[in-house]
């Protein structure tokens, strides 16, 4: 595969990538791992670690985003145990209370700027 078909998509850590680039394989999405463009603070001596960044092919990128979605979504519901959906913000109309983001409860705040449902801490 050409480097020239790719698209920088994600950078991080080695151990990150390595993980990233076996999971997208293993959905049959190709991809490279290089060495980042050198940052301003890289002239040694700044600690910030090796870094790779990794490269798809752009039509691969809203598979690729889909996926990830869909693993942090189920993170989250793993965690919290409640159902997490996302949408389009709706318009709130003046003096009504937002949903909770994480419950979609819809009401006032508790005493400690929690969610009257789920505790999600929103002040």
């Amino acid at each position: 595969m050409s480097t020239s078909e790719l698209v920088p998509y994600f950078e991080g850590s080695m151990q990150q990538m390595r993980e990233l680039e076996r999971q997208l394989s293993a959905q049959e999405i190709e991809v490279e791992l290089i060495a980042p463009p050198k940052k301003a603070c890289c002239g040694g001596g700044c600690g910030c670690g090796m870094k790779l960044q990794l490269l798809v092919r752009k039509e691969d990128v809203p598979r690729i985003s889909s996926m990830m979605q869909a693993e942090w979504l189920a993170a989250v519901q793993e965690q919290t145990g409640a159902l997490v959906q996302l949408g389009t913000p709706t318009e709130i109309a003046e003096g009504a209370e937002p949903p909770c983001p994480a419950c979609g409860f819809v009401g006032p705040l508790n005493a400690a700027g929690e969610c009257g449902d789920c505790g999600l801490k929103l002040e």
